[in-house]
């Protein structure tokens, strides 16, 4: 398959993607294949670069993510949308998250003054601005929410 094909492919993805409300393009550069490079107009952090490329040792052609990781078979566009809609999704806001009450119900069981009961040593509770309310524990090394 020649680049102009896989440009082909790539050019199928852009308008099946702009159909869905996504910002896609195809690059051409000149060291390099082109790419088809995907923003969440929403969210422009969110983007993404696929490819289009034949398996190795295979004949077969897929479309592929910016890490490597083999999409789905060129030809289907529509399943290839699908998946980069769903990664280029924005999360919910942290204060849509589930409220936890397990501290609560821990400092009445122990009596007034009393230290909570920590359920693991790598958990640690993280404290949300005042307009949110208290959030589960977040586990040692993770990073919480950011915004409400």
């Amino acid at each position: 398959m020649g680049s102009d094909e896989r440009v082909g492919y790539l050019q199928e993805l852009e308008r099946e993607l702009g159909t869905r409300g996504f910002v896609a393009r195809v690059v051409r550069t000149r060291s390099g294949p082109a790419f088809l490079r995907v923003v969440n107009p929403a969210a422009a952090s969110l983007a993404e670069d696929v490819t289009c490329a034949p398996v190795p040792d295979g004949r077969d052609h897929y479309y592929w993510w910016s890490w490597g990781e083999r999409m789905v078979r060129v030809g289907d566009p529509d399943a290839a949308a699908r998946k980069l809609a769903h990664v280029l999704q924005p999360l919910a806001p942290a204060c849509d998250l589930p409220v936890d009450t397990s501290l609560d119900r821990a400092l009445d069981a122990r009596g007034p003054g009393r230290e909570p009961v920590r359920e693991h040593p790598d958990v640690r509770e993280h404290r949300e601005p005042a307009a949110c309310e208290r959030r589960a524990p977040v586990p040692a090394g993770e990073r919480p929410p950011s915004r409400c």
